[in-house]
């Protein structure tokens, strides 16, 4: 098979298909774009799960004189129910479960309410009689908060222990929904794509069935017709997945690293290494998508 005349039809067809080539180039590279950003998703929610889940406190919040759950009868933790629940965490039951911890006073907690909620309705209706002390606990093993509540839900001054991945677990549900709905789309968009190369191709021969018919008489094997076709689409589809490489790798240097590491000094984001590990990646999917659904059109169209 000569190189150059493969190249050389392969030249033609673009050519000829300029405006199908220019739609397969777009559709797959809005469709990369979405599997790209969909990957990005889901490894900045492991990461986020990761730094977040391990850094989680469970909160034993004591009685104000406001509270009416759990052992309070409105009336706030003396410091002798204070002293026994202190007492609680450093006991033998608990001590080999917990990390460290420490004490936050309803002023701390009023003052830690303002840094987060400056500016907003909220930080001006608050006052610091309405929040309630707690002990706030890191535990060796973050998945042991139950034996907190088993050993400090029935004392006196107790008002709850909330652990604060339960909060967090709202949040990754949601991350987790915008990652498969990304998905979805983009398994739309690939499939809009694998449509589109197969219809380019089949039409680009359909446009040069004299000349096919010429290769078939002198003898010319299916491969060597097929393969000027199938570097079309993969022609193609690679300038379309390249585009969506320099988008995803755009998107992390500009918008995560950028806009997003400002906005969110304190979680840990993707960065760089994983947009160059994604881009690769769609290089090849994009090729194996066009060179696969390539195949099959055109060789469907010299068995007809």
């Amino acid at each position: 098979m000569r190189l150059g005349l493969v190249l050389s039809e392969v030249g033609q067809g673009l050519r000829r298909n300029l405006s199908m080539v220019v739609s397969v180039v777009l559709v797959t590279f809005i469709s990369l774009t979405f599997v790209g950003a969909a990957m990005l998703l889901q490894m900045q929610i492991t990461e986020m799960k990761s730094y977040w889940f391990d850094r989680a406190q469970v909160a034993v919040y004591l009685c104000t004189e406001f509270a009416t759950i759990g052992g309070c009868e409105q009336q706030a933790a003396t410091p002798e129910q204070i002293a026994q629940v202190e007492a609680q965490l450093e006991s033998a039951t608990l001590a080999p479960f917990i990390d460290t911890y420490y004490f936050e006073t309803q002023e701390e907690a009023y003052a830690n309410f303002q840094d987060q909620f400056a500016g907003t309705a909220a930080a001006e209706l608050v006052s610091p009689e309405f929040l309630p002390p707690a002990f706030w606990v890191d535990l060796v093993d973050v998945d042991q908060s139950q034996i907190l509540v088993d050993a400090l839900g029935g004392l006196a001054g107790v008002e709850s222990i909330e652990d604060e991945r339960a909060y967090l677990d709202g949040v990754f549900d949601m991350l987790n929904a915008s990652s498969i709905t990304a998905v979805g789309i983009a398994a739309l968009m690939l499939v809009a794509a694998v449509l589109l190369i197969a219809t380019t191709i089949r039409l680009s021969a359909f446009s040069r069935r004299r000349e096919l018919g010429i290769m078939r008489l002198v003898g010319a094997s299916n491969r060597f017709i097929q393969t000027p076709f199938i570097l079309e689409g993969v022609v193609a589809a690679l300038i379309g997945s390249a585009l969506a490489g320099v988008a995803i790798i755009a998107i992390v240097e500009f918008f995560v690293q950028g806009y997003l590491t400002e906005a969110l000094p304190l979680t840990s984001l993707v960065g760089l290494d994983e947009a160059l590990l994604v881009a690769p990646v769609l290089l090849v999917a994009g090729a194996l998508l066009a060179a696969v659904s390539a195949n099959v059109a055109i060789t469907r169209y010299l068995r007809v």
